[in-house]
């Protein structure tokens, strides 16, 4: 199970947001690469980076610090603001490994067929984001009248084999992750799902690897907090 150090991008620097509104906003650093280069000084073998100004449809410079986060020597997995082909194709370009597609899933879902013939099964996500068992898009501002679970399978059916699921309710509240469902998830769509929002314990992630069910988990809030170790994380999920 690999766990994920989450880089959330908004004007240029690292932040986090409560339940994914703006207006709730704690920055954390005005250096990302700084930020990463110690998350991988800590062991961690992917990065998790959003684009906020881009979820949120606002002009941004974040690219250039996505590029060199794509040069920090582990794979980037990068999402927040790909609304089209070409937004994927220059989310490549710039060298990331994995891109997750929310709102482009849902009001194009051969756009992920596209992406997987173009690069790899492996190059996409699909991100499945539910506030009360409903998808939400468009930085987590509209319902998508659908549940996480059917637009899994959906998923699925069209080739996807990875998924973030995040309860947005619990995203940056440190009140837990939302495992029950992260599992019936990953049991229910046979996709591989990657937990995130709410990620508080150490505990937490031991019962995520001891499901046999998640692939991997995003750590936020928790990280930047000093609540939970990286090392220590990186460490329980590796364990057989």
């Amino acid at each position: 199970m690999i766990i994920y150090p989450a880089l959330d991008l908004r004007g240029g620097k690292v932040v986090r947001l409560r339940q994914g509104d703006p207006n709730q906003q704690t920055i954390y650093g005005d250096n990302p690469i700084a930020v990463a280069d110690r998350w991988i000084a800590a062991g961690a073998e992917w990065l998790h980076v959003v684009n906020l100004d881009g979820a949120f449809a606002e002009h941004n410079q974040n690219e250039r610090i996505v590029e060199q986060l794509a040069q920090t020597g582990i794979p980037v997995q990068f999402g927040g603001g790909l609304r089209s082909l070409e937004d994927v194709r220059r989310a490549f370009d710039l060298g990331v490994s994995r891109v997750v597609l929310g709102t482009l899933a849902v009001e194009d879902p051969t756009s992920v067929e596209a992406v997987i013939a173009r690069w790899s099964h492996d190059s996409v996500a699909v991100a499945l984001d539910a506030r009360d068992g409903e998808v939400v898009v468009k930085g987590w501002t509209e319902g998508a009248a659908i549940s996480a679970v059917e637009l899994g399978q959906r998923m699925a059916e069209l080739g996807a084999r990875w998924a973030l699921y995040t309860d947005v309710s619990r995203d940056g509240e440190l009140s837990g992750v939302n495992i029950e469902a992260t599992v019936h998830l990953a049991e229910t769509t046979g996709l591989n799902v990657i937990a995130s929002g709410g990620v508080t314990t150490l505990g937490e992630i031991v019962s995520l690897k001891e499901s046999g069910q998640v692939a991997g988990v995003i750590l936020g809030t928790a990280l930047y907090e000093g609540i939970i170790d990286l090392s220590e994380a990186i460490r329980l999920a590796g364990e057989a």
